[in-house]
């Protein structure tokens, strides 16, 4: 997985590439720690990302509490039907900010 990222004023943007699971996890759970020391709200650009493991929905959870916790917000945009499916079945459709 490749992630860049932009910031503008408060909004810092991480775009994924790839596949978030295992390996990759600690790869987006640096940059959104990152993302939430330089800005109030993060956007994750998951546009390019057609798969999710359970490693993964852990560090997207890790990353909504800890986003919270700051008072900072953290959303999901652009996430296609299949990774979709994955957080309604495990319910985190229900917890994550997805636009």
């Amino acid at each position: 997985m490749e992630i860049s990222k932009t910031q503008s004023g408060e909004t810092c943007v991480l775009t994924l590439d790839g596949r978030l699971d295992t390996i990759t996890a600690p790869l987006l759970q640096t940059a959104m720690e990152d993302a939430f020391t330089s800005a109030d709200h993060t956007r994750l650009d998951f546009s390019a990302v057609d798969y999710v493991s359970s490693a993964g929905l852990r560090v997207l959870l890790l990353g909504e509490k800890k986003a919270k916790a700051a008072g900072k917000t953290m959303t999901l945009r652009n996430v296609n039907a299949e990774v979709m499916e994955v957080f309604s079945i495990t319910g985190f459709s229900d917890v994550l900010t997805i636009d």
